[in-house]
């Protein structure tokens, strides 16, 4: 997701879509450009037993909450996820990383742009909300004092018929809420103020389908708790996004409870938290395979971390890196070029000629017959798997992408493949699409690492990490059938006067068949 503001106008380039039935679109959830800060704490996003995620996951046979069994397995889930090992100065320990206080897993969900999702919880008293998570921008928002299913996502309907609610911020409703007057904060240019006690108002507006979000800036408290034994709460003051209307694919389930920005100026959740003396000024955030994530704040990474210099071009600094050099099963290019890493973008583009040469490379030494063009299947390289492939396990074997990043260090990414479920069989993808500008390391190509966003050193790391501890992990390729049946066709939202335009995000969403969910 991006972001570039003009005074109080800020353009994100998000794209997402819908689940569908058996080819199911939806994807490419937030593009990326930032516009604001990075920060630091420890936290790994969303408990698996909450209700929101018991009911939007259909999660069967898990404790009732409240239940006996309920509280062990939530005492379990805390014990396994072990503190990072922050580097400590002066023969000092470090502070102890901080998790939401509704608990630390982060959940990739299909069904809402094929994101990572967080569990926080805002406000006096305290609500929670499904936010995606997005590396790719600054701001924080939720929806906001809306009041029908126009102007923001209330509910989601279940394929049982079953409503589930999703919560709506008030200020109002809030004895901690602050409004932010207009003048106080840099989005707000004072020159732009109808009065000095008028409200700090904010329009984010997205390229393509009407896409947007608007309404004014809040303070309020997001609350916290030490990742630690002693489970301290913390309550942070932080600004965001009362969003009272949103448009276009934020009502057809991309981020249909809000989104929190990580980016590296200084509005960003992270960067505020780091700001306030509640950490360093750096996380991580782990994507695995089996759909739990984790994110950290405060987190340093670890001292045998691979680690390459961000490359940052004002006025809006993004988590750009250099890519040095390309390897495809052995097919190697001295290639050089910047790519943005961006959890918000769910697949991968590149521009050419590196998506040329990644491609062509990749499908020279595939041995499945190339799956036919089809204009509801954005990506372009595909193959026909075999009855013998899919007849007790999915199983193939796609060539190895490696990618060598500015100062040497290698990123062997875990699967570069997508896998389709139709009617006639299974085939896959690579998961790549052609961008005809920047280029975008989307989260489908951090699956299998705990990834480090590094302010105050201004580095990224990564480490092969399964998001259950601070072990080594293999990244060897993920088996594809645990995902199947994914099908995506982005449709554009990038910013028209900073993003590139996408190749792939031209064109429209395709016609849902039959959504998963319908929003109400």
């Amino acid at each position: 997701m991006a972001c570039a503001f003009t005074s109080t106008t800020c353009s994100y380039s998000l794209t997402s879509g819908s689940h569908i039935q058996l080819l199911v679109l939806l994807l490419l959830g937030l593009s990326s450009w930032s516009c604001y800060g990075l920060g630091s704490f420890g936290f790994d996003i969303h408990h698996r037993f909450s209700d929101p995620v018991k009911q939007i996951l259909g999660f069967d046979g898990l404790p009732e909450k409240g239940s006996v069994e309920y509280y062990v397995a939530m005492a379990h889930r805390d014990h396994i996820i072990r503190g990072r090992h922050l580097a400590a100065s002066n023969n000092q320990s470090p502070p102890a990383p901080l998790t939401f206080a509704n608990g630390n897993e982060t959940y990739f969900l299909n069904s809402f742009g094929s994101l990572y999702y967080a569990n926080v919880s805002v406000g006096t008293p305290s609500l929670s909300y499904l936010v995606a998570l997005d590396t790719g921008s600054d701001l924080f928002w939720l929806p906001c004092d809306c009041t029908n299913s126009n102007t923001c996502v209330s509910g989601i309907k279940m394929p049982s018929g079953q409503v589930v609610n999703l919560n709506i911020y008030s200020p109002n409703a809030s004895s901690t809420s602050k409004r932010v007057p207009c003048g106080s904060n840099y989005l707000c240019s004072s020159n732009q103020c109808l009065s000095t006690n008028s409200d700090c108002a904010y329009s984010y507006a997205y390229v393509s389908n009407d896409t947007s979000t608007s309404g004014i800036l809040v303070e309020d408290v997001l609350h916290l708790i030490t990742d630690d034994d002693q489970s301290k709460a913390v309550d942070a003051l932080v600004t965001f996004g009362c969003g009272k209307n949103e448009t276009g694919i934020f009502l057809e389930g991309a981020a249909p409870n809000g989104l929190i920005g990580l980016g590296l100026n200084n509005i960003s959740v992270p960067s505020t938290l780091a700001r306030n003396g509640l950490g360093p000024n750096s996380f991580s955030m782990c994507f695995g395979s089996d759909v739990i994530g984790r994110i950290n704040f405060g987190d340093n990474g670890t001292s045998d971390q691979k680690e390459t210099p961000f490359t940052v071009e004002p006025p809006f600094p993004t988590y750009n890196i250099t890519i040095t050099q390309i390897n495809i099963g052995g097919n190697v290019s001295q290639m050089e070029f910047n790519a943005i890493f961006d959890s918000g973008t769910s697949f991968t583009l590149i521009s050419d000629p590196a998506y040329t040469f990644i491609s062509k490379s990749f499908n020279s030494q595939v041995t499945e017959k190339r799956y036919p063009s089809n204009s509801q299947i954005p990506f372009e390289y595909c193959y026909y798997l075999s009855a013998n492939q899919t007849q007790y396990m999915i199983s193939y074997k796609a060539p190895k992408v490696n990618l060598t990043m500015k100062g040497g260090d290698q990123y062997f990414v875990t699967d570069p493949t997508v896998l389709f479920s139709t009617q006639a069989g299974y085939f896959y993808c690579l998961g790549l699409l052609k961008s005809e500008g920047i280029s975008i390391i989307g989260q489908n190509f951090m699956t299998g690492y705990r990834i480090v966003f590094n302010h105050d050193k201004m580095v990224l790391g990564w480490k092969a990490s399964n998001c259950y501890n601070d072990s080594n992990s293999q990244t060897s390729p993920t088996n594809p059938s645990q995902s199947p049946a994914l099908a995506v066709n982005p449709k554009s939202t990038a910013p028209s006067s900073h993003l590139p335009t996408l190749k792939a995000f031209t064109h429209a969403l395709v016609m849902l068949l039959v959504s998963f969910f319908a929003i109400v």
